[in-house]
């Protein structure tokens, strides 16, 4: 039924994988839409943009440093600089 419309088989497959990393999981249709949802999404995404930062970075348009805790901070790069930025 819904492999018809692309929205809606986005829609199953959050829902689907939100199950598959917590499988114990069980909501009502408020729950699954306020909580569910946007989790699934914010990590699906989340992994889009960080391939995306690795590439621009990669092409040398973004400079990222890391930072103590182990996270990285991404900005332009510095004027004049060249080299790799990672």
């Amino acid at each position: 039924m819904y492999s018809r419309d692309s929205s809606l088989q986005e829609i199953a497959e959050l829902v689907l994988a939100y199950l598959r990393r917590h499988p114990d999981a069980a909501d009502t249709l408020d729950g699954i839409v306020g909580w569910w949802l946007p989790l699934q999404r914010y990590e699906t995404e989340r992994g889009r943009i960080e391939n995306v930062l690795d590439a621009l970075v990669e092409d040398r348009l973004l400079r990222r440093e890391r930072l103590p805790d182990g996270g990285a901070l991404y900005a332009l790069p510095a004027r004049g600089a060249d080299g790799p930025n990672a």
